[in-house]
């Protein structure tokens, strides 16, 4: 799913209260609840005693009725959104003191929180100086050992889509193997509507409005910076999941997006972690331990290098006109639809490098409109890809052994070779790089955990290897 914001109320808050960011001392976790008669959920928040911070998100498909054993699943699932959403506020000010105030935190909570909120702040950390190490702690309590039943969810999957390759690939996949499936996204982008609906599939567009006091508190000097939305999406989706009564939320992220971007000086910082193994494992298990037994969270593409996802989609071209990874469309205050692909975002570096081995040249160029490996202008866009004399991108894309074997690719085709950044890295960079590291086809091979149903995965398998 695309890291696309929730869209900022129509009205700006009138703040009865100044934000001293640096005076700021706790971060409250206030109330949480959900109108099963409209589908409402509300999550209160607060800085010391400030105003109450309120954000809304809006299920789809209310009325809701259900039995005892699976409102109990929900009201689980309905707290854990509220813990992890409010990572998007705690980190306004990132005070020392974190207060959860109408329910308890067991210490397995409090521990994957700590985690979540450690490790996806970590770019946001990075920029802004800030080290959050020992920092984050939230108030848990010892719990009594309680076994999590399963509740009878019906077995259908709500799979998150964000108008990119990789859930399309998954959406497909799943389909070819006649698996039912909901189409599922957060926010009102118009260009995930339109790569939903195309689908074919039925679809549920969950709402979600930030309070608008955040944007207030950003103008008088809040702390600013990347959130792990991934995580967010997770956590409201697993909710969704419950009000529906299915058994699977399935995301799409592959293997490269465990690894982060190698900082002098700092170490790894991974702009997607959220979107890597580390999270999926940690909050797929808690989900099955501590929400539904029987509600399965697993990203279907975890195997799979994103070559092999980009293979994968070059086999169609259904979505050729209506997909778009370009994350410059997706922004705070809307998006800009006219054209798909700006051209010069790492992510459209990436994914037309990704593509090319692929694909045909001129639909690739149909696609973006232009020629981006012929533009020299491009070339430190293309170096940070290969940590070339710079680290990767704090950006969705693969890892730099995958850009480094698609232009070795590249380089060996007449239709390519000849393009200024190809024959660039044929000349001055592959000379530098052990050969044997260049190949494309281990990269291909689906290796790796994953989390994926074993039923789901026999059927896969062989769709994946093909």
């Amino acid at each position: 799913m695309k890291p696309e914001m929730p869209r900022r109320s129509e009205h700006d808050a009138n703040p009865r209260f100044r934000f001293e960011r640096d005076a700021i001392r706790s971060f409250r976790f206030v109330r949480c609840s959900l109108d099963h008669g409209t589908g409402e959920a509300r999550l209160v928040y607060a800085f010391d005693d400030g105003p109450e911070l309120v954000e809304t998100v809006r299920f789809p498909g209310a009325p809701f009725t259900m039995d005892a054993a699976r409102e109990q699943a929900v009201e689980r699932a309905l707290r854990l959104l509220h813990l992890i959403a409010g990572i998007s506020y705690y980190k306004a000010a990132v005070p020392e003191r974190i207060e959860v105030e109408s329910y308890l935190v067991d210490t397995d909570t409090a521990a994957l929180l700590e985690s979540v909120y450690l490790n996806g702040l970590g770019e946001f950390a990075y920029r802004n100086g800030l080290d959050l190490a020992g920092r984050i702690r939230f108030p848990g309590v010892q719990a009594p050992g309680t076994r999590i039943p399963m509740i009878g969810l019906r077995s259908h999957a709500l799979v998150a889509i964000g108008g990119g390759k990789d859930s399309l690939v998954s959406i497909e996949a799943l389909r070819g193997v006649g698996v039912g499936q909901t189409v599922s996204w957060v926010g009102g982008s118009q260009l995930i509507a339109a790569c939903a609906a195309r689908t074919g599939l039925p679809t549920l567009n969950i709402g979600r409005e930030l309070a608008p006091e955040l944007f207030e508190y950003n103008r008088q000097g809040a702390w600013n910076g990347h959130i792990p939305v991934t995580a967010v999406n997770s956590a409201i989706l697993v909710l969704a999941a419950l009000l529906q009564g299915v058994d699977q939320v399935v995301f799409s992220n592959e293997r490269s997006a465990s690894y982060g971007s190698l900082i002098e000086g700092t170490g790894e910082v991974n702009h997607q972690w959220s979107k890597g193994w580390a999270f999926e494992s940690m909050f797929g298990e808690y989900v099955s331990a501590h929400i539904a037994a029987d509600l399965h969270y697993y990203s279907l593409l975890r195997p799979l290098s994103e070559l092999a996802v980009a293979r994968r989609f070059a086999a169609g071209q259904h979505y050729d006109a209506h997909f778009s990874s370009c994350n410059r469309n997706f922004h705070i205050l809307g998006e800009r639809p006219v054209s798909r692909w700006c051209g010069v975002c790492p992510k459209c570096h990436f994914v037309f490098l990704a593509l090319a081995p692929f694909m045909s040249k001129p639909r690739l160029m149909g696609i973006f409109g232009r020629n981006l490996l012929d533009d020299p202008e491009q070339q430190a866009g293309y170096d940070a890809l290969l940590e070339y004399h710079d680290h990767k991108p704090f950006e969705c894309v693969g890892e730099a052994r995958e850009s480094r074997a698609a232009l070795a690719a590249l380089a060996a085709r007449p239709e390519w070779r000849e393009d200024a950044l190809v024959k660039r890295f044929a000349e001055e960079i592959a000379p530098q790089l052990d050969p044997s590291e260049l190949a494309l086809e281990p990269l291909l091979i689906p290796e790796g955990p994953h989390r994926i149903p074993e039923a789901v995965w026999e059927r896969l398998g062989a769709h994946f290897t093909a």
